[in-house]
């Protein structure tokens, strides 16, 4: 459901809008659709607009199977539908595994995409997401997941120079920063910068 309206957040000062589409879910059509209006208006109105694009259905998850709800293929489609909607910024979960599609049996693709065209290395898995983002003409950003305590400080880095090597435009790591003490989530979050500001890490 809409927080509020795009009007509002123009009306507060916003310089931009977000919105969570979570593709499978028993709603995504509708919001599919909602979220389509509301970033159409904001463009109108001059307003930049980012896309959450999850995928959420137990059926992405089968018993004793890897989880394809982060699967390169899948979350690329989503990543696709997601600029067509006019998202100029996607958020997406960085890519863990392949091959959704013939996994679950849904879609259609060739087996060139997983033989050929990719591999299963994690930036490559990326940049795959990347290429469904309009060849990354739409920036990726990838989420930096929850905090799991120790070893956040080198997900985050690891995360962050994946997303850098395949074309992505950033990391979001609100959780594993704002849920520990105040100067190791700047620590955390300056480590980060620093991936991106470091001229040294380069496209793969």
């Amino acid at each position: 459901m809409r927080f509020a309206s795009v009007r509002q957040a123009l009306d507060l000062g916003a310089a931009g809008v977000g919105a969570t589409i979570y593709f499978g879910s028993a709603e995504w059509d509708r919001q599919i659709q909602e979220v389509g209006e509301a970033f159409a208006e904001a463009h109108r109105h001059g307003m930049f607009t980012v896309l959450w694009c999850y995928l959420r259905n137990a059926a992405f998850a089968p018993e004793g199977g890897p989880d394809y709800g982060l699967a390169a293929d899948l979350t690329g489609q989503a990543n696709h539908i997601g600029v067509t909607l006019e998202a100029d910024l996607i958020k997406q979960k960085l890519a863990e595994n392949n091959g959704g599609y013939p996994a679950l049996g849904v879609g259609q693709t060739s087996p060139r995409v997983y033989a050929e065209l990719t591999t299963d290395h994690p930036v490559d898995l990326c940049r795959w997401q990347v290429l469904n983002c309009f060849a990354g003409r739409i920036g990726l950003v990838n989420s930096g997941g929850g905090s799991a305590g120790v070893g956040d400080l080198a997900v985050a880095v690891r995360t962050a120079v994946i997303n850098k090597r395949a074309g992505g435009m950033g990391l979001i790591t609100g959780r594993k920063a704002f849920s520990r003490p105040f100067d190791e989530g700047v620590a955390l979050l300056n480590a980060v910068q620093d991936v991106y500001l470091d001229e040294r890490v380069t496209l793969a």
